[in-house]
């Protein structure tokens, strides 16, 4: 039974919790029936603050059904305003279908006309923008792309100043095209400074400054010179005489794509760039090249001067010691009492012992003529290999990838047949002086035996 009581007590603790709560937050029951007390002082206190509210409802009913009434009231008057206002709407819809309509008859092929004043103003405003003549003229983008976007509002009407304006403009850049004008104006350097220089602009296909190209962004509005130039040095040269003219005409090399032939010349490889695309292969070859012209101008020099110290001691009776004929001739007024056979063998091996430093080098320019190509040959096999692992890795997608291996096997073959067709050449000429010189002494030496011979007879005989 005891039991029971307090497991009631519990339930009723939790149930009247709430309600005792806000009935005083702070007190606290030490028994059960001070707990009881409390519950039933928090169930007054809600019944009176009940009774309360329902009387202050009461008192402000009347209130209430005022204000509902005037709520009402205002719903209906802003009912009729609002047929009212649908009815004058429906009015202004018709007067402004009516007005259009008048408009529309009254501006007839006006508004054709304005159509075209709105496409003209807006191409010239993106054709104007990447023009050079944007550079001098940077205002007139806004009254052409303010002039076009008004253009497409039907209530607005071009005047007559406005179109004026838009005439002139494309007035202006048509005469600006066959113009050649000069002004101060700042320019990015290749180095990335900015410094005022003179520009002078042809027409609008290109710009240039101090004998360089110059570039325009139309996105920045900047003017940039252009890193690197044209190889050509007539290209250059054709820049500077522009720019130092005053009057008359000027050859000068002109770009009429607006840059699209200048980035494609720019890119073009120099000289120095094509060597380098040969690679090691070609390095070698431009050795045996640079080897074989020292080669053969040293020979060219040493034999011209040795054909002229002999042709000198053709004409003199005295034997000299500074040409191979004079110690030919040497050999032999050493040797005049000795026999034909004897004399003819002095002079024979003073012939070979002149041999060699004739024909000097000889060898070797030969031997270049013939290597250099199979060089270059050597360079081709060595590319088409690159290409074609190019081709095994990465496809024939992308052309880029093989123009390495390609550009090698090119170069290598041309810079072999280059170094071997002059080599060729001079090896023929430095030959033929040699052998020139070899016949001169070997027609002396025949000619001093068959003297000597007819000598000898002669003297046998008397």
């Amino acid at each position: 039974m005891r039991v029971k009581f307090l497991l009631t007590a519990v339930v009723a603790v939790m149930f009247g919790l709430g309600t005792l709560a806000p009935a005083d937050a702070n007190a606290q029951a030490r028994s059960l029936e001070e707990l009881l007390r409390l519950v039933e002082q928090g169930r007054a206190r809600d019944s009176e603050e009940a009774r309360q509210r329902e009387r202050e409802f009461e008192a402000q009913r009347g209130e209430q059904e005022r204000l509902l009434r005037e709520a009402r009231q205002r719903q209906t008057r802003e009912e009729r305003r609002s047929e009212t206002l649908e009815g004058t709407f429906g009015e202004n819809e018709r007067e402004l279908a009516r007005l259009n309509a008048e408009l529309n008859e009254s501006l007839g092929e006006l508004r054709e006309l304005f159509g075209v004043v709105q496409l003209v103003a807006g191409d010239a405003a993106s054709q104007f923008d990447n023009s050079l003549t944007a550079i001098q003229y940077p205002d007139r983008r806004e009254f052409l792309l303010r002039l076009a976007e008004r253009m497409g509002q039907t209530a607005r009407i071009a005047s007559v100043e406005e179109i004026e304006r838009l005439w002139f403009e494309l007035q202006r850049e048509a005469t600006e095209l066959g113009r050649v004008a000069r002004m101060p104006m700042e320019v990015v350097s290749a180095d990335g400074d900015r410094e005022t220089r003179n520009v002078v602009r042809v027409g609008a296909f290109n710009l240039i400054s101090d004998g360089a190209y110059l570039a325009y962004q139309p996105a920045t509005g900047t003017v940039s010179e252009i890193a690197r130039q044209p190889d050509q040095r007539r290209f250059i040269t054709s820049t500077s005489r522009l720019v130092n003219a005053s009057d008359g005409f000027t050859p000068f090399a002109l770009d009429p794509t607006r840059g699209q032939l200048l980035a494609l010349l720019i890119e073009y490889p120099s000289m120095v760039e094509r060597i380098q695309q040969g690679a090691e292969v070609g390095y070698v070859i431009i050795a045996l090249g640079l080897l074989g012209l020292l080669l053969a101008a040293e020979r060219l020099v040493t034999l011209g001067m040795t054909s002229s110290k002999v042709s000198r001691q053709l004409k003199s009776s005295e034997a000299r010691e500074d040409n191979p004929l004079g110690r030919v001739l040497k050999v032999y007024h050493a040797n005049k009492g000795v026999d034909t056979e004897t004399l003819e063998l002095k002079l024979g091996e003073a012939i070979i012992k002149e041999t060699p430093r004739l024909q000097r080098f000889l060898l070797f320019l030969k031997i270049i003529s013939v290597v250099a190509p199979l060089m270059g040959l050597l360079g081709t096999v060595t590319g088409m290999i690159q290409t074609f692992q190019a081709i095994t890795l990465f496809g024939t997608g992308d052309p880029t990838l093989m123009a390495g291996g390609i550009s090698q096997a090119l170069v290598t073959t041309v810079l072999g047949l280059v170094v071997a067709i002059p080599i060729v050449l001079l090896h023929t000429i430095v030959s033929g002086r040699s052998k020139r010189i070899l016949h001169i002494l070997n027609e002396q030496s025949a000619g001093i035996v068959a003297q000597h011979s007819e000598a000898e007879k002669k003297g046998a005989t008397a």
